[in-house]
C-alpha cells in the first residue's frame, strides 16, 4: 500500500482537515487510530506490543536480525483543533518506508521498529510527552498516576481502564535496552525549511506552569469595585506580562488554556486557572520570562487582594540531537539542512537515554497545532524516501 492510501485511511479519524482534531489519549478516535495501527501492522506480519505506559510498537525482525533495535514513529494524540500532520505523518510514513524497503529487497542486520507514543500532546492529562517520559524515568510514576483530566479522571484511572496496570507505570530499562537508536519523522512546525526534508539539529528549551488566582466571586451589578477581590484582572496583566516579557528576552510566551470559576457572564469570578507556555534558544531567558510573569502576577494579585501561586508542570531543557547520528543521516540524505526547532517531541525526551535524531517535511503554511498545518504530498513522498533512507543506513 503507497502512502496516499495509507494517509487516507487515517485521515477523517477524529476530526478533518477543516474543523481540525480531537484525538485525545484514549478516547474514541485515538483508540480508532490504535486499531489502524495494529491493523496495518497485522497486515505486515509485524509482532505487536503495548507496553505498560501505554506506548504501542510494530516490529519487523526477520531470521538474522539481532541487536539493539533501529526505531521510528511518532503519536497519534492531537492538540484541540489540531492539524492533521503531527503526529500521524511519522507514523505513516514510517509503515510506507518499510514497504518501500522490502519491496526493494531490503533485510534489516537489527530490528526495525515503529511506535506509536502515548500523550504527546499532553491534552488530556496537561503533561507532553508522557509516554515517552514514563518509559525512560523523565517524570515520577506517582505524579503521573495523579494527573486528571477535564472530567477529574487520573490517569491511573484512565489507564486501568485500558487495561493497564496502574502499578506498573514507569521507567522501563528492559524495554529501553532494547533501542538501539530512535528516528522521529515529522512535519516542521514553523516556515524554516525551504526544502522537502531536514534534519533537526536541536530543541529549544521549553515548560509549562500552571498560574492559579483566588479572589471572591460575587454579584457583576451590585458589588462596588471597591470592594471586589477579582481574579480575572491580576489574570489579565500576566497575560500582558508574558507578551512584554518574551518580547524582551526573546523567548516565545503564551497563554492559550485558562479555566474560569463559576464562569457566569453577570458573576464576579472566584478563580482563574491558566496554563503558560514558554520557551526559547536559552534555558536562561526561559527562566527569566517565565520569573518576569511570576513578579508581575504576584505584585498585581497583593494589589487586588487575590491569592497567587504558580507551579511548573513539565519542563525540558536545551536538546542537542546526537551529533553523530544527525551527521549520518545528513549525510545519507546528501547533505540537507540542518536547523533547530522550538516544538517539543518525544525524540528531545528519549535523547537523554538513547541516540535520537528527526526529520522534518516541509510545511509551507507555516501553521501548526491547527487546521491548515499541511504538507504537499510530493514532500510527503520524500519524507518516505528519506525514512527508508535512514532505515537502511542505520539497520543495514
Amino acid at each position: 500500500m503507497g502512502f496516499a492510501e495509507l494517509w487516507e485511511s487515517l485521515l477523517t479519524v477524529g476530526g478533518d482537515a477543516a474543523a481540525g482534531y480531537r484525538r485525545f489519549t484514549w478516547n474514541d478516535a485515538e483508540l480508532e487510530c490504535r486499531a489502524w495501527f495494529r491493523r496495518e501492522a497485522a497486515a505486515r506480519d509485524l509482532a505487536v506490543e503495548e507496553d505498560r505506559n501505554g506506548n504501542l510498537y510494530a516490529w519487523w525482525s526477520p531470521g538474522g536480525a539481532a541487536g539493539r533495535a533501529v526505531l521510528t514513529g511518532s503519536h497519534f494524540d492531537s492538540v484541540p483543533g489540531g492539524g492533521a500532520f503531527d503526529g500521524p505523518l511519522g507514523i505513516v510514513s514510517a509503515f510506507a518506508a518499510l514497504d518501500l524497503l522490502r519491496e526493494r529487497g531490503f533485510r534489516p542486520s537489527r530490528p526495525v521498529g515503529i511506535a506509536a507514543f502515548a500523550e504527546e500532546e499532553g491534552a488530556r492529562f496537561g503533561v507532553a510527552c508522557l509516554g515517552s517520559r514514563l518509559l525512560s524515568g523523565e517524570i515520577d510514576a506517582e505524579r503521573a498516576r495523579g494527573l486528571t483530566d477535564a472530567g477529574g479522571i487520573t490517569f491511573a484511572e484512565a489507564a486501568a481502564a485500558h487495561g493497564l496496570d496502574p502499578a506498573l507505570l514507569g521507567r522501563d530499562d528492559e524495554r529501553l535496552g532494547r533501542i538501539g537508536c530512535f528516528v522521529e519523522l515529522h512535519v516542521e512546525q514553523g516556515r524554516a525549511l525551504d526544502v522537502p526534508v531536514g534534519v533537526a539539529s536541536a530543541i529549544w528549551p521549553h515548560g509549562r506552569w500552571r498560574l492559579d488566582f483566588h479572589g471572591h466571586g460575587d454579584h457583576a451589578g451590585t458589588t462596588r469595585l471597591a470592594d471586589r477581590r477579582d481574579p480575572m484582572l491580576p489574570f489579565a496583566h500576566a497575560v500582558i506580562a508574558a507578551r512584554e516579557a518574551a518580547e524582551r528576552h526573546g523567548t516565545r510566551a503564551t497563554v492559550g488554556k485558562v479555566e474560569v470559576e463559576p464562569g457566569g457572564v453577570n458573576v464576579i469570578a472566584s478563580r482563574v486557572t491558566a496554563w503558560l507556555d514558554a520557551r526559547g534558544a536559552r534555558d536562561e531567558s526561559v527562566r527569566e520570562t517565565v520569573a518576569d510573569v511570576r513578579r508581575t502576577a504576584e505584585e498585581t494579585a497583593e494589589g487586588h487582594g487575590v491569592g497567587f501561586a504558580l507551579r511548573e508542570e513539565s519542563y525540558t531543557a536545551v536538546v542537542d540531537f546526537n551529533t553523530a547520528l544527525r551527521d549520518r543521516l545528513a549525510a545519507a540524505l546528501g547533505g540537507v539542512p540542518v536547523l533547530p526547532t522550538g516544538a517539543g517531541h518525544d525524540a528531545g525526551i528519549l535523547s537523554a537515554h538513547l541516540p535520537t535524531a528527526m526529520l522534518f517535511v516541509r510545511n509551507p503554511t507555516g501553521v501548526s497545532h491547527a487546521p491548515a498545518e499541511h504538507a504537499e504530498p510530493g514532500d510527503c513522498l520524500a519524507g518516505v524516501e528519506a525514512l527508508a533512507t535512514v532505515l537502511a543506513e542505520l539497520a543495514g
